[in-house]
Formats: C-alpha cells, structure tokens, sequence
C-alpha cells in the first residue's frame, strides 16, 4: 500500500499546503478537501456534523486578518486569487492541527480519505519540514 498511497500524493504536493500559524503546523480545509478529491462544503458539512470530534487543538477558524495574510502572502494557496462575494468563499476557513487531519478520515469515511490521510500522516511535516510562516508583513 505503499506505493500507492506515494504515487497518490505526491510528498511535495502536501508539503505546499503546510503553514505555520499560532504555533501550529496546519492544513486549510479548502486545501484538504483538493487532497481528499471532495469539495470544501462536503468537507465542512462532515465536520459539523461531527463536531464533538474537532475540540480547538484539533481544528479552528482562521480569523479575518488570518485570512487576509494567508491570501496576500502565498499566490499558491488554494484562497489566492478567490474571489468575494458571489463565487467566492462566504466563510472563513478552517485551519487543521495533525490531530485534526487524522480525525478528517473517520468522518468522510472513503477509501481515499484514509489512503490521503496516511499519506499525510508519512510526511514529515510536523518534526522538521520547513514550514511557510504566515505573518504580516
């Protein structure tokens, strides 16, 4: 399985979609859901209907100020270049820790989440990956 799961996402593929913010590697949820092949409204629609699972060290919102740097900063963001308005994200983003992405398969409960999740899981983003910061500049 292996293999698989390494020619399914490739390493520098998720390691893209790591940020540094509040202390916290963590993966956005419109990000997560272009891994997981679902869209970011069925993304959030499992979580909130599991949200028991998502305690604030596992998942929290960014904030609008949050938001505006992660656009302003990284042009490969899946939130850069959206735009407002009609079309265009109505919410604030969800930000995952680790822990929060390993509950992620459980809820959308699909091969490829588990197979996405394990792939995730083997990269070494959390120990020492370089992370992209987000701060304002």
């Amino acid at each position: 399985m292996g293999k698989k799961t390494e020619s399914l996402l490739p390493v520098e593929r998720i390691t893209s979609k790591i940020f540094l913010l509040r202390g916290e590697k963590i993966l956005i949820d419109s990000d997560l859901a272009e891994l997981y092949g679902v869209e970011t409204k069925r993304l959030k629609e499992a979580v909130k209907r599991n949200i028991a699972r998502f305690p604030s060290d596992f998942m929290f919102q960014l904030s609008t100020e949050e938001h505006k740097i992660l656009r302003s900063q990284f042009a490969t963001s899946s939130l850069a270049g959206q735009k407002s308005g009609w079309g265009g994200r109505r919410y604030l983003p969800l930000a995952f820790t680790e822990q929060g992405v390993a509950m992620l398969s459980s809820v959308l409960n699909s091969e490829r989440a588990v197979q996405v999740n394990v792939a995730i899981m083997r990269v070494p983003h959390l120990r020492d990956a370089d992370e992209k910061v987000l701060t304002e500049q």
